[in-house]
């Protein structure tokens, strides 16, 4: 790296860091999640608003390959936390409501995101149709758990019966999104070495499970948090994302795989502490990831086919997430407004969209326009979520809070009971 080159990507992350943290404020005092504010700081410094020439001259092309590098860690650091915090008694703790409200948020938005992407195959050029309409049918039924849980957190609903059969929900869309990518991306394989390499992802996991897990809770039984080794921790957290890569199933699932299989140890600590000393460095190198990916971004040609298809494909994300859930959560006798006010929050995409979109354009499985269009429905069903829960009165008044001893994902059928939770802000997911 040249002396210009040093200096040009120290000023971009300044740049970046900067961006990312006025948008996130100005949009959470707007009463949106900060990861909005931050995916639109990576769309404004984009060609989109400043053009190819000034976006360029900001953010040279010969720094983006850093950036780029940056953004990865950055990636990885988030899906190892979103696995180690994934709650292991959400899975063991499932009922009907859960269970029927995840599979009808999936379905319904996957079949008619799988239908709307045979329509929209031959006007962006794409030379496998099945593959496209598989990733687009996935893009269209994902929920993001971390910005639903900020959005719960931030309105005292995180402890709520309602908010409890959210999250419980959101989590396992979670697990089933990343698993049908990978799915997504091993058919994707163009064969050869590829294939076979795909297929050591099974026993991957079961290794991870049943050989590095146990190693890692000899090696960390009886610490406490103070002496939690959490640089071994993160070798072998980016050795798996590595892994997994050279698999060509995308490091995002070696990190995330990591996370899961970490010990919490007693009370949660170990987990508690390597989040502490990991999160900060996530939450710094993140909005990297925001602007790469923002940078592909481009809508100034849109035209009014481009308005057309960004039309059907909000139609399609907004009335398949939320009549799926709806009516999932009506048939499991929820009433009417708590199953408005669910289906409004599991129709959140934010972060794990962008995540699932970007691992779609870096393997080629979406163009820039396609990709483009997706972020923009990522962004409009992320905004949505507030001012639907506003209006179903969630979050303008206080709701009662769980009994401490409730499980995480354990359900109750009155959802509709008023009281007060804990209004305290999230920490930065």
């Amino acid at each position: 790296m040249s002396a210009h080159q040093a200096t040009m990507l120290l000023a971009g992350l300044a740049l970046i860091i900067t961006a990312a943290r006025l948008l996130g404020s100005l949009v959470q005092r707007l009463g949106q999640p900060r990861v909005v504010g931050e995916i639109l700081a990576g769309v404004l410094l984009g060609p989109t608003v400043l053009g190819t020439g000034l976006s360029a001259a900001l953010l040279p092309g010969d720094v983006r390959p850093y950036l780029a590098g940056l953004a990865a860690i950055g990636l990885v650091l988030f899906m190892f936390l979103i696995g180690l915090e994934l709650d292991h008694r959400v899975v063991a703790s499932v009922g009907r409501k859960t269970v029927s409200v995840t599979v009808g948020s999936i379905v319904v938005p996957f079949v008619l995101g799988g239908l709307l992407a045979f329509h929209l195959a031959d006007r962006h050029a794409v030379t496998h149709p099945a593959v496209f309409a598989l990733f687009v049918a996935l893009a269209m039924s994902v929920t993001a758990f971390p910005v639903l849980a900020r959005i719960l957190t931030d309105r005292g609903l995180n402890r709520t019966r309602l908010g409890c059969l959210a999250l419980t929900c959101a989590a396992l869309d979670d697990v089933i999104a990343w698993t049908l990518l990978a799915v997504t991306v091993a058919v994707a394989g163009t064969g050869g070495s590829g294939v076979w390499r795909a297929a050591l992802l099974v026993p991957y996991a079961l290794l991870m499970m049943y050989l590095v897990r146990p190693l890692l809770q000899r090696r960390l039984a009886g610490r406490d948090a103070s002496r939690v080794d959490t640089l071994l921790i993160v070798a072998g957290m980016l050795l798996s994302a590595g892994l997994t890569e050279w698999m060509g199933l995308h490091y995002i699932f070696g990190a995330f795989l990591y996370g899961v299989i970490m010990p919490r140890g007693t009370k949660d600590q170990i987990r508690q502490a390597v989040r502490r000393q990991i999160e900060p460095v996530s939450a710094l190198l993140l909005p990297v990831f925001f602007v790469v990916a923002g940078l592909a971004v481009d809508l100034r040609a849109l035209g009014s086919a481009g308005l057309l298809d960004l039309t059907l494909i909000l139609t399609v994300a907004v009335a398949g997430k939320f009549a799926g859930a709806f009516a999932a959560a009506r048939l499991s006798g929820l009433p009417a407004r708590p199953a408005t006010a669910l289906a409004s929050l599991m129709n959140t995409r934010g972060l794990t969209e962008l995540v699932i979109l970007s691992v779609g354009l870096q393997l080629g499985l979406i163009g820039t326009g396609m990709y483009s269009l997706m972020v923009v429905m990522a962004v409009v069903t992320t905004l949505m979520a507030a001012p639907v829960l506003w209006a179903t009165g969630y979050g303008r008044r206080t709701q009662q809070p769980l009994p401490a001893d409730l499980p995480r994902g354990a359900e109750t059928d009155d959802l509709a009971v008023a009281a007060a939770g804990d209004n305290r802000p999230m920490e930065e997911r």
